[in-house]
């Protein structure tokens, strides 16, 4: 793994990959967390809908159980007489009046004994107080936890025990009358519904935390919560909020869910908490394997990357080390079993064939018993193209370290072909192949400078069939971009421009990049006719000159200027009666 991070490109990329996986896997982990959590809400939400509906459904069933006992009263007379009985102010006079109104032939009707019989066992011990009201006072039967009845007598009706809180229960209201006397009212019967016998009978739904609030703002907590006084306020809170639902927040990690139910039957809602922090924990294990899952998939994304990077990583090394044995004249070919089928095995397998025909381009031509004339061109043209190759596979290699796109293979491409024509045995071509060499080196250098460097060939048809030697424009192109291109502008231009003057053909390489300083534009004017091999930097434009030289003679001539607004001009002058000459020797 420390191989390719070694690598600047590489160590970015794997930094930007880590970035990327790790970011997405946090993304896809907490959207599945929240949807989650967001089901894990709805189920309680259903629950909590569930619970206030058999609340609702409890008070409907009371309610139908209290209409039925009322038709009963109605429909027996000696039931009704007794009730009447019931509203005396003492239980000395409800006796006497008991006894007065009995008969002998008749089983005696005991009101406070028919409640306990067929109501309070009908409402399985819901409805567990029953007073009858005059305008001034009221009589209860009341029934403890057990079923025993007790009676109070007299009791004002502002008392205590018949006060309206739904921290004791629900109270329904039925007024007596009699038919007897045209439907005149005479009481009124209260029928009190126990709040823990009815919230009771919902606490095994798991709807979170609930209360009942009233509209005068009393708060009926259902269950044993803890925090009391910390649940009324959140129940005052829900209940004040004109959403049915929403979020209460306690604190940063104190969020609570809430929903309530507004009541059909009484005046109160129903409110159910949910408190997102206990509900994580209570989820804890389905959550930390879920992370569990997601970390594990971005470790093995991660040593995915790691493997294709590290792959990647030895197939630049060997294209780096198959650069240098070139540079040492070392065409030794170490093939690898495969090679990898993206951009960088396109290089390798380039640059391999590539080695491999130097190789016998050398061998089979280079070491050949030629004339001196041809020798010493062949000598030359070898001395230019390594020092080509250097430079070329240098470009794409730094550009390929750096964007990962189908450019790369188009630019390997063209590297293919140019070196394809270049080590060709024919040494004479035509001035047009000599061209098209040219363009394919220039194609290349806009790939290296997308956007900053243009080129334009404008030669007329009449030099286009000139005879010429292979592989000369290169190294006057190739000056312009080692010494004066500026690669800070966003406009460098290279202009190649070829007419037919009346004795000589005249071609013309014009850049806009630097100039050359009056001082050392003579010392290359000087070396360019200079056999001596220690100056480095003239060494392109000598073995130009020599070449052509050799080729069209001593009236061939090459002149160097500074253009007056940026850039240098270089003119190649051929006479027409040189290339009389040369085509009548028959060259091609």
């Amino acid at each position: 793994m420390s191989s390719f991070l070694q690598i600047k490109i590489y160590r970015h990329k794997f930094i930007a990959y880590v970035i990327f996986v790790v970011t997405i896997g946090l993304t896809l982990g907490i959207l599945t967390c929240a949807m989650l959590l967001n089901q894990w809400v709805g189920d309680a939400r259903i629950e909590a809908a569930n619970a206030f509906a058999g609340v609702e459904n409890e008070l409907q069933y009371d309610d139908d159980r209290i209409q039925a006992y009322m038709q009963r009263i109605y429909s027996n007379i000696s039931l009704m007489d007794d009730v009447r009985s019931f509203l005396s102010s003492s239980t000395e006079e409800y006796l006497t009046f008991r006894l007065q109104n009995s008969q002998f032939s008749q089983p005696l009707v005991s009101f406070p004994e028919d409640i306990k019989t067929y109501l309070y066992s009908w409402a399985q011990g819901e409805i567990t107080q029953i007073s009858l009201h005059t305008n001034q006072y009221g009589n209860v039967v009341s029934f403890n936890d057990n079923g025993i009845s007790s009676f109070m007598f007299g009791l004002p009706n502002t008392d205590d025990a018949f006060q309206d809180t739904i921290l004791k229960g629900f109270v329904y209201r039925k007024k007596l009358s009699d038919p007897t006397l045209g439907s005149q009212e005479f009481g009124e019967l209260r029928f009190l519904i126990n709040s823990d016998q009815i919230f009771k009978s919902i606490q095994n739904y798991r709807f979170g935390q609930g209360a009942a609030v009233s509209a005068s703002g009393e708060v009926y907590i259902i269950g044993n919560g803890q925090d009391q006084d910390g649940l009324k306020e959140l129940s005052l809170l829900a209940a004040a909020n004109e959403r049915s639902h929403g979020f209460i927040s306690k604190g940063f990690f104190k969020h609570i869910f809430f929903v309530t139910y507004p009541s059909t039957k009484f005046n109160f809602k129903f409110v159910s908490f949910i408190d997102l922090f206990m509900l994580i924990r209570e989820h804890a294990r389905m959550l930390i394997t879920i992370f569990l899952i997601v970390l594990t998939t971005m470790i093995s994304v991660l040593m995915l990357i790691v493997y294709n990077m590290r792959d990647d990583a030895r197939f630049l090394h060997r294209i780096i080390q198959s650069i240098g044995r070139v540079k040492t004249a070392n065409f030794t070919l170490h093939r690898p079993s495969r090679y990898r089928r993206n951009e960088y095995g396109m290089i390798a397998r380039e640059l391999d064939d590539m080695i491999q025909q130097l190789d016998k381009h050398i061998r089979n031509e280079y070491l050949l018993k030629l004339k001196q004339q041809e020798t010493e061109m062949k000598a030359l043209q070898h001395q230019i193209n390594p020092h080509f190759l250097y430079n070329t596979l240098e470009v794409i290699r730094s550009t390929a370290l750096v964007n990962q796109d189908r450019e790369t293979a188009d630019a390997i491409a063209t590297l293919g072909s140019l070196y394809r024509e270049i080590v060709k045995k024919e040494n004479i071509i035509s001035l047009a192949s000599e061209l098209e060499l040219l363009q394919k080196y220039l194609v290349i250098m806009e790939f290296k400078y997308p956007g900053r460097f243009y080129y334009q060939v404008n030669v007329e048809p009449t030099l286009l069939s000139i005879p010429t030697v292979k592989f000369w424009m290169q190294p006057l192109a190739e000056n312009f971009f080692i010494h004066g291109f500026i690669a800070s502008n966003e406009l460098n231009l290279y202009v190649v421009n070829g007419w037919e003057a009346e004795y000589d053909y005249v071609l013309e390489f014009v850049d806009n990049g630097l100039g050359i300083h009056a001082e050392h534009l003579n010392a290359v004017r000087n070396t360019m006719t200079n056999n001596d091999d220690t100056s480095s930097n003239s060494i392109g434009l000598r073995n130009v000159y020599t070449r052509l030289h050799f080729f069209y003679g001593n009236s061939f001539t090459i002149e160097i200027e500074n253009n007056e607004e940026a850039g240098v001009k270089i003119y190649i002058r051929i006479p027409k009666e040189v290339i009389e000459h040369v085509q009548a020797a028959d060259y091609g």
